[in-house]
This record gives C-alpha cells, structure tokens and sequence, in this order.
C-alpha cells in the first residue's frame, strides 16, 4: 500500500439558494454580528509561541483599539449565540483574550478565545469562510457519526466550536509510547473511525486533522477519534484519500492494527459501525433526505475528480450505477446506500440520463 497525499489547495464552493434554506430550517444560519471580513481589518500580528518557545504557525492578531473593543464585543456574542443560544446575560462574565489566525490552512481560520473573568476558565471557536463542501461534511458529522457539533452560517462566514481532543499527531508521538495505553482498545477505534470516514467520503484524515479523546473508565482507558477538519467533503478522486489508513503519518496506528486484530475481528468492527451509521440515519431520515437533495443538486468538487471517484468507486463496488452519478452528492449517498445496505426510502439510486 502506497501513502497518498492531498494536491494543491482544494477550491472553494459558495453555499447556494436550495442549502441556504435547508440551514435556516434546522436553526444553523443566524444572523451575526462579526463576519470573517471584519476580522481581517487587524493592524498587525505577531508569532504565537507554544510553552516550549516553539513557532505554533498562528499569529496573533492586534486591531486597532476602539474597533478592538467593537468586534470583541461582536465576538462575545457570537460566543453565547453558539453555547448558549444567545442568552446575553452571561456575557458580563466573559471577555475576549485574543484572537489568531492561521496562515497555511485552506480557509485560513481565525481562532477566537474566550476565558470567564471569574474561574480563568477559557474556550475557543473558531472563524472561517464558509465552504460548501466543508459545511455539508459538519453537518453529516451531526447526522451520521456518534458525536454532535455545533456550527453557524451567516453569508460567508462560519462559525465552529473548538473539538477537545489530543491531535493525532501528538497522540501518537507523545502517547503512544505511555505504558498505560490500551493498544487493542486504539486500534479498534482507528478501525471504526476509518470506517466512518469512507462510509460518509470525508477525506484528507491525517494525523493532524483529528483529535483523540481519551476516557479514563474503571479498567483502563477507552479512545474515541473525531474527525476536526471537513474541507475534503467528498472532494477529491482517488478514493484511497477517504481511508485514514493510507496516510503514512498515520503508519504507527495501521501498524498496531495490523499486529493486534485479525482480518475476521477487523471486518467485525467495520459491520458493527456501519450498523450504528444506519441506525442514526434512520432515526433522523427525513433531514438526511433533505440534506442529501441539496447535496445531489449541488456542485461541491471538480468535473474532472466526480469522475474519477466515480470510476474508482464503480470498480471496488462491482456497480455500474456509480457511473450514473453527475455529482459528489450522489456518489456520496450512493456510497451510504451500498455500504450499509439501505432499502425502501432510506436508499439512493441515480436515475440515469
């Protein structure tokens, strides 16, 4: 198996009309008081060191005082808009400590962070352009994965809460070492999220754009790993870029699968995650069809990879029906349907020219 890697800066897809409306629906488009715009009118910056004296790659972002005061205000508010529902009356309590920006990701995010003036206690959230790809990837996290996410649109600006977690790349050079780590109960997380990954097409899972939670239980330590960047929603051709498996930062955590479960175990824990996928899909079925019309209608990636994944994905599944798709979308829910074996209104068929 050869590592893949990701090409060039993935392009960018402007939400339309038919999602926007599909976001009002489900209480996800508010309106704001800060846009991603607004935040780039800083006067200068400067390197964010970590506790080591190292560069972390953010900057931090100075404005100029009276507009300072005027969008930390704004940012408090989207703060208590996305935590609490905008109830106002917490936001004495808190104020913006500072605010970075990230230079070398695809939407160049702004990290926001918050503490409460009364604990220290501090959160953060985080500023980017809306993406289309990337906002259909965060909400078929919400609908198809075990764990829930909180986001907001307005115009082009999305909001997102921070994931806690240890990221992936530290996890494996700092944990993975620990004597107390629980290899099996790891690989067979990996495994899953693998899984989930490709069941859903979300690509581009090396180590550093997801985050391992651990919890400590009775007897030892059990691990969930959570996807925290979804720009490559079903965006790219080669289908091995939707396997986590196959990025060589994530080779240790392969390898301790490969030593410690068996084919049979492995294929085990595939069908018991693609049983809890269905079983979410079903349980919110009207608003994974509503999703998926926007999605099929919508054109969320290049001609030129639509094709490609389509082919790739028609010859591992034996299925002609995949070269019917027109759109990430229907390959997408093509995909879910063969996958999990879907049937009656759940399942997906393209409908031919």
């Amino acid at each position: 198996m050869q590592p893949v890697t990701t090409q060039k800066r993935k392009q960018f897809f402007p939400i339309n009309g038919l999602f926007r409306e599909y976001l009002e629906t489900y209480q996800r488009s508010v309106d704001l008081p800060v846009t991603y715009e607004d935040m780039l009118k800083y006067e200068d910056a400067f390197p964010l060191l970590n506790r080591d004296g190292e560069d972390t790659l953010w900057q931090t972002l100075i404005f100029e005082a009276v507009y300072g005061r005027e969008l930390y205000e704004g940012l408090k508010k989207i703060y208590v808009l996305l935590r609490s529902g905008g109830d106002e009356s917490i936001m004495r309590n808190l104020y913006i400590d500072r605010v970075d920006f990230c230079t070398f990701g695809n939407t160049k995010p702004m990290r926001v962070r918050v503490v409460n003036q009364h604990n220290d206690n501090h959160d953060y959230f985080y500023v980017k352009k809306a993406d289309a790809s990337r906002v259909y990837g965060l909400e078929l996290e919400e609908l198809l994965s075990p764990n829930h996410i909180n986001f907001l649109v307005y115009e082009d600006t999305l909001i997102e809460e921070h994931i806690i977690g240890v990221p992936g790349d530290d996890f494996i050079r700092d944990y993975m070492p620990r004597p107390d780590l629980h290899e099996v109960r790891l690989a067979k997380e990996f495994i899953k999220f693998n899984e989930r990954c490709f069941v859903r097409l979300l690509g581009d899972m090396r180590a550093y754009n997801y985050v391992v939670e651990v919890t400590p239980d009775f007897e030892e330590n059990q691990y969930r790993v959570r996807a925290i960047d979804f720009d490559q929603q079903c965006y790219e051709g080669r289908r091995t870029l939707y396997l986590p498996q196959f990025f060589k930062n994530n080779l240790p955590v392969v390898n301790l699968c490969t030593e410690l479960i068996n084919v049979e175990t492995s294929l085990q824990y595939q069908r018991e995650e693609r049983a809890l996928i269905k079983r979410r899909l079903n349980f919110a079925l009207e608003r994974v069809q509503q999703l998926r019309e926007c999605m099929c209608a919508d054109k969320i990636s290049s001609t030129e990879k639509t094709h490609q994944l389509r082919k790739e994905l028609a010859t591992m599944h034996d299925d002609f029906r995949f070269m019917l798709c027109q759109s990430m979308g229907e390959i997408t829910f093509l995909n879910i349907t063969i996958t999990l074996g879907l049937k009656g209104k759940a399942a997906y068929f393209p409908e031919g020219d």
